[in-house]
């Protein structure tokens, strides 16, 4: 069932991303043009009622910051997430994640359990700072990757970031909350919204869901306070700055790469230098929302990718699926296996044994290409209030 699941998906994404084409795809992309108005008018019917304050925001008494996007997956928010906590809870702040868990499988509860606890199930805690609580599985891919970077910053999965969000001062007595993919969610009011921009695709293919890959219009990069725009190479973006110009005038921009650091071994941790992947044979093996990007990345680093694999973004890999994929390897004689980071928490651990070909992945950080000064000045700001002002009367 799972499978055939994943399929229908691929095939609902190859035809908004056209890459279907007949007379059937283009009838349904047809269905989902008209779908899409509908669903702008519904986005912006919300927006404005929280705007009028029709639906009330609720305020927990900290500050809470939010990074997020317009579209659908691609970003690459995790790393940025990872950056952003790590410099905060370094600047003295006590510093939670709130994540939805995107395809992550709550744990089931007895009805015994149930009966014995008549309030509501809390929130599901990766990690409290100190210990990695949860699998990948229970947890989500993004949150359990999270989870075992970061030190001293704690990572909750719950929809109900309200909840999430109360529970982590209740218990910790957090003073910043995170919300990673918070920019829709506006039950809880944001301080600050961090929204990515990826310099491949700015705007996805510049229609909305379900049509393209827009959650909202890109008209609503307004709310934002500041604006990443990731993937960046070091060449100009003036024509995309131009363009988000067009839609916020005041936002700060950064500009951001993800920086490759070092090979790791999925299973016994080793680390090797990117050197290694020059001039070398290997398999790419990702589910991930754009695995082009992925490998055009290897390839950069000067390898030769001879055999690849790509599944739907958010794939969690059976045995069967990694033993296959190792013996097409050992068929073909390549080096090594790599994939990426939010990968390798999705796949199961064999016996070394079987294990013939060394699966690695890479390991990546942000690099602010530009706009250091907007970061230290945002990070700052947070961390350093004003004296006599309190964080939440400091970003009123």
């Amino acid at each position: 069932m799972g499978r055939r699941l994943e399929n229908l998906e691929q095939f609902g994404i190859d035809v908004v991303l056209e890459r279907r084409h007949g007379f059937r795809a283009g009838i349904l992309r047809g269905i989902l043009y008209a779908l899409s108005f509908i669903y702008e008018r519904l986005v912006q019917l919300r927006l404005y009622l929280y705007r009028k304050r029709v639906f009330r925001e609720r305020a927990l008494g900290c500050l809470v910051i939010s990074i997020g996007n317009l579209t659908v997956g691609g970003t690459g928010k995790t790393p940025i997430v990872e950056k952003f906590a790590r410099a905060l809870q370094s600047g003295g702040r006590r510093v939670a994640i709130l994540s939805r868990g995107y395809k992550s499988v709550p744990r089931k509860r007895s009805w015994l359990d149930r009966i014995k606890k008549k309030d509501v199930d809390p929130p599901r805690v990766v990690s409290d700072g100190k210990s990695l609580l949860l699998d990948s599985l229970t947890a989500g891919d993004e949150p359990y990757m999270l989870a075992h970077n970061l030190r001293d910053v704690i990572v909750l999965v719950d929809k109900d970031r309200v909840k999430s969000g109360r529970f982590a001062i209740d218990k910790w007595n957090i003073d910043t909350l995170l919300l990673d993919d918070g920019l829709q969610y506006l039950h809880l009011k944001h301080r600050l919204d961090m929204v990515l921009v990826d310099r491949q695709a700015p705007f996805g293919n510049e229609f909305l869901l379900p049509r393209g890959t827009l959650r909202e219009s890109p008209r609503n990069l307004r709310r934002a306070s500041y604006i990443f725009i990731t993937k960046s190479t070091g060449e100009p973006n003036n024509v995309l700055i131009q363009r988000i110009r067009h839609f916020n005038r005041t936002a700060e921009i950064i500009e951001c790469a993800h920086k490759p650091l070092y090979l790791q071994n999925v299973y016994t941790g080793e680390r090797l230098p990117l050197e290694r992947l020059r001039d070398a044979f290997i398999g790419s093996l990702c589910g991930i929302a754009v695995p082009d990007s992925f490998e055009g990345g290897l390839k950069a680093l000067g390898a030769h990718v001879d055999l690849a694999k790509q599944y739907i973004d958010h794939h969690y890999y059976t045995e069967a699926e990694l033993r296959s994929f190792i013996g097409r390897c050992i068929r073909r004689d390549l080096a090594m296996i790599v994939t990426t980071e939010k990968d390798a928490v999705r796949m199961p651990r064999l016996p070394e044994a079987d294990v013939k070909v060394p699966i690695y992945f890479l390991r990546v950080e942000i690099e602010i290409l530009s706009g250091h000064e907007s970061w230290e000045h945002c990070v700052g700001r947070i961390c350093k209030p004003q004296p006599m002002l309190s964080p939440e009367r400091f970003f009123a």
